[in-house]
């Protein structure tokens, strides 16, 4: 086989991962365009974390995905534990290629599958019901961040005019 040739294979093996943007759209995509919940990214938690995205359905429910493109991403990352009680079903978002054998057993979280386009759940969340007080919290701050979010962009107040990042510093959860 020719230099050439393994580099162009080498070249769309690499390729063919997902990276952790491609990840969370497709995943963000089917949530809104299959199941119709309203989705947001970078959610601040109260408890400090943030997280990947943060779906409300129409019945109220919260799911939590967090995205995971590599399996060092997985292994070196346990702050997602701490999102669990922030959410009535828990998701991880992967790539079709991930090993999902080595992500949590069903009673603890759903997985979701992507290339990049479609979407699959593979395992489902189990749902656990989160208290009254904390699901209105939530709520609240859901809605609060999505107006200030949707305000922002269209006041042209965005750090950068290419990217969805707000310059809201002094505010939590808007940037």
């Amino acid at each position: 086989m020719s230099c050439r040739v393994a580099m162009a294979i080498l070249t769309i093996i690499l390729m063919s991962k997902l990276d952790t943007q491609r990840i969370t759209d497709a995943v963000a995509r089917m949530l809104i365009r299959e199941r119709n919940n309203g989705v947001l990214r970078e959610f601040k938690l109260k408890v400090r974390r943030r997280v990947d995205l943060i779906a409300l359905s129409s019945k109220g429910h919260i799911a939590i995905v967090e995205i995971k493109s590599t399996p060092q991403d997985f292994l070196s990352d346990k702050k997602w534990t701490e999102y669990i009680e922030w959410a009535d079903e828990f998701y991880f978002g992967v790539g079709e290629d991930f090993p999902v054998e080595i992500l949590p057993e069903a009673e603890r979280a759903g997985i979701i599958i992507t290339d990049g386009f479609d979407c699959h759940e593979v395992q489902p969340a189990p749902f656990k019901k989160l208290n009254g007080l904390r699901r209105s919290t939530l709520i609240r701050e859901i809605a609060k961040v999505s107006m200030r979010r949707v305000e922002y962009n269209c006041n042209g107040l965005l750090r950068n005019p290419n990217s969805a990042s707000l310059d809201l510093s002094n505010h939590q959860n808007v940037e």
